[in-house]
């Protein structure tokens, strides 16, 4: 632990610095280990679990330059693969302040880094952490009724909340539902069945013999006493809510656009998140104007789609993510034209200013630096 902290004192003076520049001291040290860094955020695999055919568990070690994260949040992971830098956004499931970061990755078709990661993640390899965000995170004084739902892989962000909550000696009344194609594709199922602590009921959506309706009391989840976990019939429904938790205090849900739609219909006060790439529609009747890539010789018409997608039309391979507007990895500076945001709808005409190219579509002529 002394020579740990020596080094890091060492690794971060002014003068290590000067004599390491113009590339500075992170570019010397990873040559030694890769997690070597003061200022790029790295973690090293130390464990894989496969537990379920569509999903990918991983135990990551963090350098001292990841800050850390709150229960909910997201973390940008990026890792090589073909030679080129690709990045996506998963929520840790561990609890907040842990030393060992937890993601749980669902595979999806088509999916190149979830792919990637399912069948070559390994002891021993060191992947990127960059940004750390989202909204999605419990209040500093915390509601005294909680109610978790969560369907697919969105169990990651709900199941930081339930582990913080539990690491807290969290004294409130919380049910969890999650919702899975099959008991064999649900994560954490045997994690949660063993707390007594929580109330939480599974519903399967695909296979209609682990759908039967489970005998729900019409009592309260306290953290205390054990109560009953069991299966929910089929997809949700508001009857699930009641069944659950009768007016609660908060509710978080986190996982397809339909479940949170779903949940939002029940709860407008739900605090929610939502994964999935969201499908814009391209217009019948797209702007015509030129869209010039700088650093390239290249300029296309714009024909209604996302400045990313005609980039990559184009032969470019600008910088990307999630796809959806989260994860920012995509930020371009627009350096002259309009842009429409598809997310919130506003059109910005500023000269000079940065933007998602993965949510902007063009609004007649624009430059963009890739």
């Amino acid at each position: 632990m002394f020579t740990q902290t020596l080094t890091r004192r060492v690794l971060g003076s002014n003068l290590v610095d000067l004599l390491t520049g113009p590339h500075g001291v992170d570019r010397y040290t990873e040559l030694v280990s890769p997690t070597w860094t003061q200022n790029d955020a790295r973690a090293r695999i130390v464990a894989v679990r496969r537990s379920t055919p569509r999903s990918v568990t991983l135990l990551l070690e963090p350098n001292d330059a990841f800050p850390g994260f709150k229960a909910g949040q997201h973390v940008n992971l990026s890792v090589d693969i073909d030679g080129r830098r690709r990045t996506r956004c998963y929520s840790p499931a561990s609890a907040e302040g842990q030393r060992l970061l937890e993601l749980t990755i669902g595979r999806h078709e088509g999916g190149l880094v979830s792919e990637h990661l399912y069948r070559n993640a390994r002891p021993g390899m060191v992947v990127g952490l960059e940004k750390v965000g989202g909204d999605f995170v419990l209040p500093a004084i915390r509601p005294r009724r909680i109610l978790l739902i969560s369907g697919g892989s969105g169990i990651t962000p709900v199941m930081s909340m339930l582990r913080t909550l539990i690491a807290e000696r969290y004294d409130g009344r919380v049910t969890f539902i999650h919702y899975a194609r099959s008991r064999d594709e649900a994560c954490y199922h045997d994690e949660l069945a063993e707390m007594s602590r929580v109330r939480v009921l599974h519903g399967y959506t695909r296979t209609p013999e682990h759908g039967g309706s489970a005998r729900l009391d019409a009592g309260e989840a306290k953290l205390g006493p054990p109560r009953e976990h069991g299966d929910l019939q089929g997809h949700f429904g508001a009857e699930h809510l009641v069944a659950a938790m009768p007016n609660p205090d908060a509710v978080y849900v986190c996982g397809p656009p339909a479940l949170v739609t779903a949940v939002r219909e029940q709860y407008p006060a739900a605090i929610s998140e939502s994964f999935v790439p969201p499908v814009f529609t391209v217009p019948a009747d797209p702007s015509g104007g030129q869209v010039s890539f700088l650093g390239s010789t290249i300029s296309v018409i714009d024909d209604g789609r996302t400045l990313l997608e005609q980039a990559e039309a184009a032969g470019l391979q600008p910088t990307s993510g999630c796809r959806m507007g989260i994860c920012h990895s995509c930020t371009c500076r627009k350096t002259g034209g309009a842009v429409r945001n598809l997310i919130t709808g506003a059109i910005s005409t500023a000269e000079s200013e940065d933007i998602q190219i993965c949510v902007s579509v063009p609004v007649g002529d624009v430059e963009i630096d890739l």
